[in-house]
């Protein structure tokens, strides 16, 4: 059996990437790789085993294209009208919370956040299945 261990994004700014998530989401560095043309940071949280992995390109000026292929990621909050506010407040512009039905039912709770190079991040209410 497969275990999810981390995801990936390219990010321009080190510094930035980091305070964002760690300002964001709580999330500190685990680890953090150098290379030569390369720079890997791992973060993650007492939360949960899984690990975002900043990749910073040396000598990378240019913001990336994310084309239409990349969707979001996703993290679960226990109060997603909470996080909603604390990011408003802090000046982050979190989008407007949404409430999703389903057959008359609660389905999900959420709001995205964009980082700095762009990437989307849904942040949900822990409820049903997003735990």
């Amino acid at each position: 059996m497969a275990k999810m261990i981390h995801s990936m994004i390219r990010v321009l700014d080190e510094a930035r990437s980091v305070d964002f998530y760690s300002k964001v989401f709580g999330l500190k560095v685990a680890d953090r790789v150098d290379f030569e043309t390369f720079t890997l940071i791992y973060m993650s949280n007492e939360e949960t085993g899984f690990e975002l992995e900043l990749t910073v390109n040396k000598g990378r000026i240019e913001p990336y294209n994310l084309g239409d292929a990349y969707g979001h990621l996703a993290v679960s909050v226990q109060e997603v009208q909470v996080e909603h506010k604390r990011l408003t407040d802090l000046g982050l512009n979190p989008g407007k919370l949404v409430e999703l039905n389903r057959d008359g039912k609660l389905f999900g709770l959420f709001f995205f956040i964009t980082d700095p190079d762009g990437y989307k991040i849904e942040v949900l209410q822990r409820y049903g299945r997003f735990q």
